[in-house]
C-alpha cells in the first residue's frame, strides 16, 4: 500500500527479551543487519500487519509475545535514489512505518527464520538496545533513532543513549 506520496506504509518490529536485549536479524545474502519489518496490505490494520510479518520473518504467533507498545504516529524515512525502482508503479519513494515493541514470551529455540519459503533473515542474535542506531544501513538510523527513544521508556530503559556514540546522536538530530 503506497500513499499519494509515495510512502510505502510498514510496520517495524522490536522484539525485546527478560535482559530488555533486542532482535536482531542479518538479511539473506547480505552483511545487513535490520529488525524485522514489512508492508501492510489493504484493509489491514498495523497490528494485523505486525502480527503476519512476525509470523513470516520470524516463525513467532502472537501467543508467543506481548505488545508492550507502538510508537503514537508514522515514522517517515526516504529511500536514496539508487535503492528507489522507477520501473515500478506506484512509484514508491520510501517507507512510513508504526513501530512495535514486543516482549518475547517463549524460548529463543521458538525462532523459525524459514518459516516461509521466502525468508528475510539468515541468522539473528540478541544485542543491546541502542546498538541497532550504529549498525543499520544508514538512511533507516533516524527512523530507529526515533523509534527506540520514543519506546526506551515502555522498556524501563534510559530514553537517550549513552557514552560517546551519545554526542554524535545528540548533535545529528534533525
Amino acid at each position: 500500500m503506497i500513499d499519494s506520496e509515495g510512502f510505502r506504509h510498514n510496520v517495524g518490529i522490536i522484539i525485546s527479551n527478560s535482559r530488555r536485549e533486542l532482535f536482531w536479524g542479518r538479511r539473506i545474502g547480505q552483511n545487513a543487519w535490520q529488525f524485522p519489518q514489512g508492508g501492510m496490505n489493504d484493509n489491514e490494520t498495523p497490528e494485523e500487519a505486525m502480527f503476519r510479518e512476525l509470523q513470516e520473518e520470524v516463525g513467532l504467533s502472537p501467543d508467543q509475545v506481548e505488545i508492550i507498545g507502538c510508537t503514537a504516529d508514522w515514522l517517515h524515512y526516504k529511500l536514496p535514489q539508487k535503492y528507489i525502482r522507477k520501473h515500478c508503479q506506484p512509484l514508491c519513494i520510501g517507507q512510513k512505518q508504526i513501530w512495535f515493541l514486543l516482549k518475547l514470551n517463549c524460548a529463543d529455540s521458538a525462532f523459525n527464520l524459514a518459516h516461509t519459503d521466502q525468508p528475510e533473515f539468515e541468522e539473528w542474535r540478541w544485542i543491546k538496545y541502542w546498538q541497532p542506531i550504529r549498525e543499520v544501513i544508514y538512511f533507516k538510523r533516524r527512523v530507529y533513532s526515533r523509534a527506540l527513544r520514543e519506546l526506551a521508556p515502555l522498556l524501563g530503559t534510559n530514553s537517550t543513549p549513552s557514552g560517546p556514540r551519545a554526542n554524535y546522536l545528540r548533535q545529528n538530530r534533525r
